[in-house]
């Protein structure tokens, strides 16, 4: 409860000092003293809004893993299980690349433009600091048969398109995600990191490999499950609702913290852990979410998420040039957007380092000012 006071104690401080700095009194001297360390303190914290946001969230996390070791009722009928896929590139392209990273991208079959938008940005890069990276796209069956047909002839002509042997709709994005990882574990085991992301996120390669690889700890050599974390989610009861699961799915009250599903990151050793528990539990029907689903068997395989700021997974986050060169995954980005904000990122060195810790924390500030005023 005290943390939610502080912000307020600040702006309160700073109003007292703006007008009143500068003004000579017999009590001068104190005021003066009081409104530098005010200001200091308000622009440290600004400048560090990332790392503040990272302690209030690992303080809210639940490290308990007990309470879900059982995921789902014994009595769950199981669906059919996507391990066919019905267009891929060829099962030897990873081992022709050889990539660090593949980001797996989910994408519903009509979203060619998103597509295209990703390919002529961020996901057309292949080399990203000295590091070899790969983009392929996953998605389903669409009902429309004339559309099925535009699927490969888009497959045949691009070589990174992944189709799933299940109906691409709402209700199947767990059984788009159980696809997904099948497919890395089968025909990309090599790789060191699997990225997860939505077709209308804009992510940046060069910033999550930087903050990967400039941990003393390699984060390669442990279970991984990176992102924006989402804490103490109840689960939807409401029948009207499509994210709807009733107590016999899914018994408790609230589900285990886990990585918001626009984008996160597995290492080889999580990626390998909870495709293996996806696949040896009992699948509710009807399914979980898709990213409270990787939640689940994350903590059946015993692995706890880990929070990043420079992950969007809630409001969006008005553009800033050093902003977006900051962020690893910013969320609710139209592929017309996308091309512009990649171009402007690109057209000039990057920004230097108290320009981008500026940038990200005025871009966070609004965020949540828009959020709060329903603005975004």
């Amino acid at each position: 409860m005290e943390t939610r006071h502080r912000p307020t104690m600040v702006v309160r401080g700073l109003w007292v000092c703006i007008p009143r700095c500068g003004k000579r009194s017999s009590r001068s001297g104190r005021l003066s003293v009081f409104c530098a360390a005010t200001i200091s303190a308000a622009v440290i914290a600004l400048l560090i809004v990332d790392v503040i946001e990272s302690w209030i969230t690992s303080m809210g996390m639940n490290a308990m893993l007990e309470p879900h070791a059982g995921i789902f009722p014994p009595q769950s009928v199981p669906p059919t299980r996507p391990d066919e896929f019905l267009l891929m590139p060829s099962p030897l392209v990873c081992q022709r690349a050889k990539p660090y990273l593949i980001t797996m991208v989910t994408t519903a079959p009509p979203n060619q433009r998103a597509r295209q938008a990703i390919r002529d940005t961020w996901g057309g890069e292949t080399n990203v600091r000295g590091l070899r990276v790969m983009t392929l796209f996953m998605l389903g069956v669409p009902s429309d048969m004339g559309l099925a047909k535009l699927l490969v002839e888009e497959a045949r002509e691009r070589g990174d398109l992944i189709q799933g042997s299940f109906l691409d709709t709402y209700s199947n994005l767990t059984l788009k995600t159980l696809s997904m990882q099948s497919w890395v574990r089968r025909f990309c085991s090599q790789a060191h990191f699997m990225a997860k992301v939505d077709d209308d996120v804009m992510f940046n390669p060069s910033a999550l490999l930087h903050l990967l690889n400039k941990s003393h700890s390699p984060y390669e050599q442990v279970d991984l499950y990176l992102g924006r974390v989402h804490l103490h989610v109840a689960p939807n009861r409401d029948p009207e609702s499509k994210q709807y699961l009733p107590k016999g799915a899914y018994p408790l009250s609230v589900f285990p913290d886990y990585c918001s599903g626009t984008a996160y990151v597995l290492s080889r050793s999580a990626l390998l852990k909870i495709s293996l528990a996806a696949t040896s539990s009992p699948l509710s029907t009807p399914l979980p979410p898709e990213d409270v689903f990787v939640g689940l068997c994350a903590r059946a395989a015993g692995i706890l998420p880990t929070h990043c700021p420079l992950f969007s997974g809630g409001p969006g986050v008005p553009y800033g040039r050093c902003c977006y060169q900051a962020m690893v995954s910013v969320h609710h980005v139209p592929p017309r957007d996308m091309l512009h904000y990649w171009a402007d990122i690109h057209s000039s060195p990057p920004c230097p380092w108290l320009s981008m810790r500026v940038s990200l924390s005025l871009c966070k500030v609004r965020a949540l000012l828009g959020s709060a005023l329903g603005l975004l």
